[in-house]
């Protein structure tokens, strides 16, 4: 079974990697706006005895409407839920169904979920197993290369591989790593070489310039990206310009204000107070500063706003005041997003922004 086609066959792939708190409903249908990727991921679906899936998230497959496949994602350990899950999801029309063996946050991977499970190969193969044998239809695998180390990482391909996964994602960091190190692309080419599946390539894709080099030098199928494109939603439109050899749309400032203000309508919901809506969107913004100016003053004054009109003040000073300046495509050296440290709740999921981007 072939994978779902992509927006311009022959390019290297593009999907939007699975963000907590972040893939929802509400901002793939803001990154399509700008150009969608190839696929969409959802948040995971937690499983265990007492689980069902989650409500919110199956809204972003059976409300979908950005035209692109969405891509189903499990986390958990429990063979006999992970497959009645997979057969729920079955019937929400999903195009894949995707395990996640990545998620590097202590209170994910100390449950022997996610990450966790890079340190038991003979638990992933069961897993694996299980799971393809109750899909009928694309099943796929994301991972990281190793828990401590890569003393795992060539078994664990080879039993993606036997078990006959449709396409891998590599996030090229061990579970210990976190997203402090350097990725290591050529693990990632390890894996373009040794599995007869397609392989997406995940971390520090920062542009589309990036996205480029690393597809070259690893011999990957494409990119996943994550909170780059929270930065920069016009992301994988760029990167289908870059592998068409054409030039990469030019984006102002006046375009990301417009972004912050589609984002902020976007995400709004029943019932949520102003302040923390504004704190949501914090989350979001510390990205997008990133590339507003190399000193972080947008950064510095967006952490201060406790009001709506507080937050798009600090937005217009920012960004309207040279409106046609360009957006840097990369982060500007030494400005660092800190999202999980802005509210309560969003140190709540062990895997909030900080720690499952990609």
């Amino acid at each position: 079974m072939s994978l779902p086609p992509p927006l311009l066959p022959g390019q290297p792939l593009t999907a939007l990697a699975p963000m907590q708190d972040v893939t929802d409903l509400a901002f793939m249908r803001v990154v399509a706006h700008y150009g969608a990727p190839d696929y969409f991921f959802t948040e995971f679906f937690r499983v265990h005895a007492q689980s069902r899936p989650e409500k919110h998230i199956l809204r972003s497959i059976d409300e979908n409407d950005t035209g692109r496949p969405v891509f189903a994602q499990l986390i958990g350990e429990d063979i006999a839920h992970l497959v009645r899950t997979a057969d729920e999801l079955q019937r929400h029309g999903i195009a894949v169904l995707d395990l996640n063996l990545g998620c590097p946050a202590p209170k994910i991977y100390k449950k022997n979920v996610g990450g966790g499970l890079l340190r038991d190969p003979d638990r992933i193969d069961e897993i694996l197993g299980a799971l393809r044998a109750a899909t009928p239809g694309l099943f796929t695998v994301k991972m990281r290369i190793g828990f401590a180390d890569t003393a795992n990482f060539d078994r664990i391909l080879d039993l993606v591989a036997a078990r006959g996964a449709d396409l891998l994602t590599v996030h090229g960091r061990t579970v210990q790593e976190m997203y402090r190190s350097e990725v290591h692309y050529d693990a990632i080419a390890r894996a373009a070489a040794r599995v007869p599946c397609p392989v997406l390539a995940n971390g520090n894709i920062t542009s589309a310039a990036k996205a480029a080099a690393v597809v070259a030098e690893t011999g990957a199928a494409g990119v996943m990206i994550g909170r780059h494109a929270i930065r920069n939603p016009w992301i994988f439109r760029q990167c289908r310009e870059r592998f068409a050899g054409r030039p990469v749309a030019r984006v102002t400032l006046a375009d990301v204000r417009e972004y912050i203000e589609r984002l902020y309508r976007a995400t709004e919901a029943e019932g949520v107070p102003e302040r923390a809506h504004v704190n949501k969107m914090k989350k979001y913004l510390n990205f997008v500063g990133q590339s507003v100016d190399p000193a972080g003053a947008f950064l510095h004054d967006m952490r201060r706003a406790e009001s709506e009109a507080e937050l798009f003040a600090i937005c217009d000073r920012h960004l309207l005041a040279n409106p046609a300046q360009e957006f840097s495509a990369e982060p500007y050296p030494g400005v660092i997003a800190r999202p999980n440290c802005e509210t309560p709740s969003a140190r709540a999921d062990g895997c909030s922004l900080e720690t499952i981007t990609a």
